[in-house]
């Protein structure tokens, strides 16, 4: 009582106010305690959570069948090192050579210096060849050309971590495919190639490969989409697409079923400018790389059937304007003079709808469609022109690089368009004026050689009124079997361009 009447009312209410914190601090802690108490009692001891056992037996089946993908095809993936050697002559500052400050001063400038570069990838062992005698076997491994294509030095990691010296066996930048060989005396477990043309979206893909460095890895999706398009710039491969983890590193490796069939060849993702794993990943269809295996094994190179034809996919005026509006091919808008195509009778404005009674979906696939077929093989092309279906038999050759970039014989040599209102309005032309508007003049073609030039509008050929794509290509096949001149409106001026030969 003394020492509470030595304090003031106010003094009084503090004081108890702090007291009743204190003990309601020391009641929390209490009830914490005894809480995480209970619940470690409750972690250690566990509690049975029910599980359906139908469920149960599905889960486990699965992973049953994923642990068994594990087994046959991680022994068949291997880790792909390269070092690519670039030798370049050392700079100087002033005339002071850049050995003065970092090398040797002596050796003065115009040294040559070396820069290593090293890579990471991935490869799939597709084939091996008993050595002769007491030779170690030769196992080749397949992978993608922008992992070993300008490499200097190769190396293979298996996935017991065993390392081999690898050489270059084969490489083709067009279907950025390559393949490299080892030799060993064990006995290693070979992949098994599927049918890529029997996958399907919702089929399971398994990825395997060494992403980022992180070898032997596995992951698992499902397939997104086939037959897609629009890959790295100059391949001609159409793609599975799949939303299984792929990052860099993967490249080369296997895109697998769930039978453990290797379906593709992981290639390229499509990601954000920090280059990691979105879901969209793309695989080259290993039917497109079967041929390729045999021809770099037995050649070193690959060997594509060429028809002589540039292909285009048309837009949605030109279809209409050609009676082509939910039809599916490609249209051979050039002609290679004396190419297989123009043998055959293959037109500039033919649209091909099938080869060998394979559908063609658009350029891309046409393109490695004739690419895959056998130089002297003979082909079925269905075509449409002038609103009927024929077919055509034409015998295919074999590709060179030098004649598909001849230009001088590629007929005609320009793309044009309808007119269309957005075009009329843009060029303020007469409503008077039809015909069809010069989209692109090829370089050194005879479109390009008569002076035909891009926005120019094409009012008749040799003489013959045009006034619609139909009719641009039906003369150009009916009256330029020899040689061909333009009538030309270019801004306010009617011209007549000189007469060009085939």
């Amino acid at each position: 009582m003394n020492f509470l009447k030595k304090l003031g009312a106010r003094q009084f209410f503090v004081y108890n106010l702090v007291l009743l914190g204190v003990l309601f601090g020391f009641a929390v802690a209490f009830v914490t305690f005894s809480c995480a108490k209970g619940n470690n009692v409750q972690a250690q001891e566990g509690i049975a959570v029910p599980m359906p056992q139908d469920a149960l037996s599905v889960a486990e089946s699965l992973q049953t069948a994923f642990r068994a993908i594990s087994d046959r095809v991680l022994p068949t993936v291997v880790e792909l090192k390269t070092v690519s050697i670039r030798r370049q002559q050392a700079p100087n500052f002033n005339g002071i050579p850049w050995d003065f400050f970092f090398g040797n001063p002596n050796e003065g400038e115009g040294r040559e210096r070396e820069f290593r570069s090293q890579g990471l990838g991935s490869g799939i062992i597709v084939r091996k060849v008993n050595g002769a005698g007491a030779k170690p076997a030769v196992y080749y491994v397949l992978t993608n050309y922008h992992v070993v294509g300008d490499a200097n030095e190769i190396s293979i990691a298996l996935n017991n971590g065993t390392e081999y010296t690898a050489k270059l066996v084969g490489k083709d930048e067009r279907k950025d495919l390559a393949m490299v060989s080892f030799e060993c005396e064990d006995d290693i477990p070979l992949a098994v190639l599927g049918d890529s043309d029997t996958v399907q979206v919702g089929d399971w893909a398994i990825a395997i490969g060494n992403p980022l460095g992180f070898m032997s890895s596995m992951t698992m999706g499902i397939v997104s989409a086939v037959g897609r398009t629009g890959g790295p710039a100059g391949n001609i491969n159409d793609f599975i697409q799949t939303d299984t983890s792929i990052n860099q590193g993967n490249s080369g490796g296997a895109l697998v079923n769930i039978r453990g069939e290797v379906i593709g060849i992981n290639t390229w993702i499509a990601s954000n400018a920090g280059g990691g794993s979105m879901g969209l990943g793309f695989a080259i269809p290993i039917n497109n790389a079967k041929r390729t295996i045999d021809e770099f094994i037995s050649k070193g190179e690959i060997s594509y059937g060429w028809l002589g034809v540039s292909l285009s996919d048309p837009d949605r005026d030109i279809m209409q304007a050609m009676n082509l509006t939910g039809k599916r091919g490609a249209m051979a808008t050039q002609i290679f003079l004396g190419s297989p195509a123009d043998k055959g009778g293959i037109h500039p404005g033919d649209f091909i709808t099938s080869l060998n009674g394979k559908e063609v979906r658009g350029m891309n696939q046409l393109t490695l469609m004739v690419g895959d077929l056998k130089p002297g093989e003979r082909a079925d092309f269905k075509i449409i022109r002038d609103g009927a279906e024929r077919t055509i038999q034409v015998r295919i050759e074999e590709r060179s690089n030098e004649i598909a970039a001849e230009n001088s014989k590629l007929w005609p040599g320009v793309y044009v368009v309808p007119i269309t209102d957005s075009i009329r309005e843009s060029l303020k032309l007469d409503a008077r004026v039809q015909g069809l508007y010069v989209g692109q003049v090829i370089a050194r073609s005879p479109a390009a050689v008569v002076g035909l030039q891009r926005q120019d509008i094409i009012t008749g050929v040799n003489g013959e009124k045009i006034t619609d794509i139909n009719s641009f290509y039906k003369v150009m096949r009916e009256k330029a079997g020899r040689e061909i001149w333009f009538d030309v409106q270019r801004g306010e001026s009617a011209l007549e361009t000189p007469k060009i030969k085939r």
